[in-house]
């Protein structure tokens, strides 16, 4: 059972994994600085009898999407990303699908209080870093997007 709080959690202690990078228990290939867009949403069938008394019309839950995802890093010398990308570009859909989990994790950074679950998640985009020799303190960013055919939170 959830413990009640009064203050909500950070927003800035996740962790992701992706099941397709592999690699030791517990082993961190990279941090992530952003993730963005964990949602899902419901598409809605409006009807009405011609005969019904109420003038207005019902509306019936039909499918459900789950929407893109866009995970931010740092550029660390991994291909991973673009490697991942490369598979569906290359017609290896089934082999790029992958599960990847995004954790919550509490003040301690000891247990995930929230995880939200991507199904079948493969790449749809990526953008490189931009690059700009008189900005000395920018960070070189590269973004990937997942598109996922399921969104689980628990």
């Amino acid at each position: 059972m959830a413990q009640q709080r009064d203050n909500p959690y950070g927003a800035f202690n996740f962790q992701v994994t992706v099941d397709r990078f592999g690699g030791d228990a517990g082993a961190v290939r990279a941090g992530f600085q952003e993730i963005s867009g964990l949602g899902l949403e419901v598409t809605e069938a409006e009807y009405r009898n011609g005969n019904e008394k109420e003038n207005h019309v019902r509306k019936m839950s039909g499918i459900y999407k789950a929407t893109d995802v866009t995970l931010k890093r740092g550029i660390i010398g991994w291909t991973d990303f673009f490697d991942w990308l490369k598979d569906v570009r290359d017609g290896k859909d089934a082999e790029a699908r992958s599960l990847v989990t995004v954790e919550l994790m509490d003040e301690a950074h000891t247990a995930a209080v929230m995880t939200w679950t991507l199904t079948n998640a493969k790449p749809k985009s990526y953008k490189g870093a931009t690059l700009n020799a008189k900005g000395g303190t920018d960070v070189a960013m590269e973004e990937l997007v997942l598109s996922c055919e399921k969104l689980d939170v628990s």
